[in-house]
């Protein structure tokens, strides 16, 4: 049986304040260890986002930017691959409805 990496998984905090990411997401994002991620509060919601690669940014730097810019395309990029998923899921769960 294979896992998938939509399902919720429960992690623990350590007294320090660090979780650990599980490793089918560290794959699936590339997430390198040891690494860096972003950590951001949207909405109710704790967000932990890879740090774009450099051949993720490649070409994002050409020409003149305002500042906040890059970031604001690198977090587009990112809400349309979610946006992405989300619809994966909605398919999903269309053509299986509450299957065991």
């Amino acid at each position: 049986m294979s896992s998938s990496t939509n399902e919720p998984k429960v992690v623990r905090v350590s007294q320090k304040g660090q979780a650990t990411i599980p490793k089918p997401l560290r794959e699936k994002f590339g997430i390198e260890t040891p690494g860096e991620v972003f950590i951001y509060e949207e909405g109710n919601r704790i967000i932990v986002e890879p740090v774009p690669t450099l051949e993720e940014l490649h070409g994002i730097h050409a020409g003149d930017h305002e500042p906040g810019e890059v970031i604001a395309m690198v977090r587009e990029m990112d809400e349309e691959e979610r946006r992405r998923e989300e619809e994966e899921v909605q398919d999903l769960v269309e053509r299986h409805g509450d299957e065991p």
